[in-house]
């Protein structure tokens, strides 16, 4: 099998611009949860998210075309900049030999706002002529392939909060087949606009205190927004052109629960996370960080808690397992990409984030998920796991250069 390698990444989140900002805020628990006011939702319960800033988005404003992108499209194109220059990158590096895969759960959110708005408070004034290019879920991956001339497949995963990570695991996929060399993956969500959050206010879903993951007093999530892109190359043409290797892409799984829509189910789950470690090669014991997708909310920490026992059994006790979607927001499509970077910086560092706002011990959950400051672990391979409704899931296992 070709081995895959990880030879730069990119991300723009509340944590502020660059994928360092990212991990250095979830090495450090420093959370970038505010308060938000969203001016249209009159009864507005939820009043946190994790939102870029104003100030961030104009610094990236004047390398956009905001005429033509939405917002997530500009902060897709940022990140794969970033990770398309740690990586050293070349205009000879692109073609019909690289491929983009980038996913989004909705698209051009403000897009789409901003044109109803329009229409119904004044139905005869003209709308936006590219509001359709803009809206489109796929429109974050074409401005990317445009951006740097990679004429390969590209394509929008768009499975809710599985998105990203189903993006970088076909990514692999399409390397390990040969079908491409290098590959552009991840995903870009900016959903946090007055009609979608108010949507999810309705799911009850989302905390209106702190997000909490596997602690008691856990009752939901929060929003985040951001974008993130890794560069996945084969290791042969990493090499070949001199690349430092991050770390090597070794273990990828997908399926469904085909059960519910909302609810996650355990041995779906369950069985993901098994095959992801099987495709890897390496016994469970080699794995020493698991980023969970954690959301805080009642049944989610449960099941994956639950599967993550029933695959590391005995090593389940020694595994450092952390969330930090209370840090960086559950950025929905693109937070299987945030995560991934900070598992492999983590285990790059053998450092394991801290799972903040952790307040105790659930019985139901019988351990402790890094509570409240990082902590060093000894391991040269970690896990990224992402659970969607829809009943959607998807994990991925890194291990350091050389010990796939």
């Amino acid at each position: 099998m070709i081995p895959v390698a990880i030879t730069g990444y990119g991300a723009v989140t509340a944590c502020g611009i660059g994928a360092d900002a990212l991990w250095s805020a979830a090495r450090d628990g420093r959370t970038a949860v505010h308060d938000v006011v969203f001016p249209r939702i009159h009864q507005q319960q939820v009043k946190q998210a994790a939102r870029i800033s104003d100030a961030d988005l104009q610094i990236l404003l004047p390398d956009a075309k905001p005429r033509f992108q939405d917002r997530t499209a500009i902060i897709g194109v940022a990140a794969a900049r970033e990770a398309i220059t740690q990586a050293g990158l070349g205009p000879d590096d692109f073609g019909e030999r690289c491929a983009v895969v980038v996913g989004s759960g909705l698209g051009g959110a403000e897009t789409i706002e901003t044109g109803y708005i329009r229409y119904l408070e004044t139905p005869a004034q003209r709308g936006d002529v590219m509001a359709i290019p803009k809206l489109m879920a796929n429109s974050t991956a074409s401005w990317i392939a445009m951006d740097v001339g990679a004429t390969g497949p590209t394509l929008c995963i768009s499975t809710a909060c599985s998105s990203a990570t189903q993006s970088i695991g076909l990514a692999a996929d399409l390397i390990r087949a040969g079908v491409v060399d290098r590959c552009l993956a991840g995903g870009s969500e900016a959903l946090l606009v007055d009609v979608a959050f108010a949507a999810w206010e309705l799911l009850h879903v989302m905390t209106t205190t702190r997000c909490r993951p596997f602690s008691r007093e856990r009752n939901g999530m929060v929003l985040g927004e951001g974008a993130g892109v890794v560069v996945l190359e084969s290791m042969e043409a990493a090499k070949a052109r001199g690349a430092e290797v991050l770390a090597e892409l070794v273990g990828y799984a997908t399926n469904a629960d085909a059960s519910d829509l909302l609810r996650p189910d355990l041995a779906g789950v369950t069985t993901c996370i098994r095959k992801a470690v099987e495709s890897s090669g390496l016994e469970p014991s080699r794995i020493g960080y698991v980023n969970a997708h954690g959301t805080g909310t009642v049944a989610n920490d449960l099941t994956e808690t639950n599967a993550l026992r029933a695959v590391f059994g005995d090593a389940f006790d020694g595994l450092a397992i952390s969330a930090t979607k209370p840090i960086h927001g559950h950025a929905l499509g693109a937070g299987g990409a945030l995560e991934f970077i900070i598992t492999v910086e983590a285990l790059r560092a053998q450092i394991a984030p801290p799972t903040i706002n952790w307040l105790g011990l659930d019985p139901k959950l019988g351990f402790e998920p890094v509570p409240n400051v990082a902590r060093p672990f000894t391991a040269d391979a970690a896990m990224s796991n992402s659970f969607a409704f829809g009943g959607i899931n998807a994990a991925l296992v890194v291990a350091l250069p050389g010990r796939g």
